[in-house]
């Protein structure tokens, strides 16, 4: 089965998916053979709500805690869990995982920034992904009582290099 290359986020023409066998059967790609080089995954994702809630949570007058810290701790967690979470995900021994959060008054928004590394022969765009994702769902949770119309936007990869297929920037 011939290997998908991927171009600017686009699947090329007559290329394939790497999870799949000949028969369509899911599997983990084998990546033994593969060169170990750092690699290094960039996500982002945004959390907009009302003016009230960011202001809530800047004065960390939540009712459930410090929602960034909390986020923050959780977006870490999540980054190490990804396996658990997506099938087909390798195992990783990540060496950092460093995720930011800052608020915008202008926007009314929270963004977060994950950021994965490690030293081995796959990349960590889930795990930056899941980082990102997940701290975004823990401000939801811890800030839902007072504000159901908050919304989870711009959950992307931004940045990632190391392996074969070099550097990529969104």
């Amino acid at each position: 089965m011939k290997r998908g290359t991927i171009k600017r986020g686009l699947i090329k023409r007559g290329t394939a998916l790497t999870h799949f066998d000949e028969g369509g059967n899911a599997r983990m790609v084998d990546v033994g053979d593969k060169e170990i080089t750092e690699r290094i995954a960039v996500a982002r994702a945004t959390v907009t709500m009302q003016a009230a809630t960011l202001k809530l949570i800047r004065d960390k007058k939540a009712k459930k805690g410090d929602v960034l810290a909390v986020a923050q701790l959780a977006g870490i967690m999540a980054a190490k869990k990804t396996p658990h979470l997506i099938p087909l995900c390798h195992p990783l021994a990540l060496s950092s995982v460093d995720v930011k959060l800052s608020l915008d008054p202008k926007r009314k928004a929270v963004d977060i920034e994950a950021t994965c590394k490690l030293k081995g022969r796959t990349g960590v765009e889930m795990e930056a992904l899941t980082a990102a994702s997940v701290a975004a769902l823990t401000i939801y949770d811890m800030c839902k009582s007072v504000d159901r119309g908050m919304v989870i936007s711009g959950v992307k990869l931004v940045h990632k290099s190391g392996g074969k297929s070099g550097t990529w920037d969104a």
